[in-house]
């Protein structure tokens, strides 16, 4: 049964929110589904913890019966692609639901808001501004119960020519992003520092800036590759359709190891 990827800043009401959903589910009729509210909150840890957590608890509950709810900021794309693949690889649809207003808070990372045009962001429903007014619950029943499931483990079957030049270029990526890290820190990369990374197939930061990564502390090459592998299991889930994904993956690859290696 689906999975919900509920994403807003701190103080947004995702746990309110996440409740009304749970009440409407339950309170369906000729239903024996269950329903799992898997909430950052109740795992304590870091920030980085907290997520692996998060993602271990939801998979360990997603089946093709009950429905699971992830309470979180889920305020990283890269994290929400996870979860996307999760679902995927279980035979689920998925939805995002973005609850607006809230504050940033220096303990957590900036908000990248989902994008409907992103597969894993869609389908994308945003919360009414007022708490008192209810979620559009027919149209998210529709889209979890009425919309056929992606395919699990895709990544199996026989894909186009261009499909597997596409992870061909993205493992070169990967691979290429793991060298120039190592390089920095063969010619004195400091933890503290940022790291630019000039390698082709990444796209640039705002304003025109190089892509990189804060270097928060040394990191060997055998953990480098583990994470690697780690993001290409979840990529190859769903291989991209073009070049015009790469540089999206590319600057995931580094999120993802930005905050797997705090």
């Amino acid at each position: 049964m689906p999975l919900v990827v509920l994403c807003g800043l701190p103080g947004s009401g995702k746990t309110r929110r996440a409740e009304e959903l749970k009440a409407a589910l339950s309170a369906e009729e000729a239903s024996e589904r269950r329903v799992f509210v898997v909430a950052e909150a109740d795992l304590g840890g870091g920030d980085g913890v907290a997520r692996a957590a998060l993602r271990a608890e939801a998979e360990r509950l997603l089946s093709r019966r009950d429905v699971v709810l992830v309470d979180s900021g889920a305020e990283l794309k890269s994290f929400r692609y996870e979860l996307y693949c999760l679902s995927k690889h279980a035979g689920t649809p998925h939805c995002v639901l973005l609850c607006p207003g809230g504050a940033a808070r220096p303990d957590r990372p900036p908000l990248e808001p989902p994008d409907s045009r992103h597969r894993w962001d869609w389908p994308l429903f945003v919360a009414p501004a007022d708490p008192a007014e209810p979620l559009p619950w027919p149209e998210i029943r529709a889209a979890l119960f009425e919309r056929r499931p992606p395919p699990p483990n895709q990544s199996t079957r026989s894909q186009p020519l261009q499909a597997a030049g596409f992870l061909h270029r993205l493992d070169r990526l990967t691979q290429d992003v793991l060298a120039a890290l190592m390089a920095a820190q063969r010619n004195g990369a400091q933890p503290g520092q940022f790291v630019p990374l000039a390698v082709d197939g990444l796209s640039q930061a705002g304003g025109g800036e190089p892509p990189g990564l804060l270097l928060t502390r040394p990191v060997s090459l055998a953990e480098l590759s583990r994470l690697r592998r780690q993001f290409l299991s979840y990529a190859k889930m769903h291989p991209g359709e073009g070049e015009g994904d790469l540089p999206q993956l590319g600057s995931m690859f580094l999120q993802y190891l930005g905050r797997n290696l705090q």
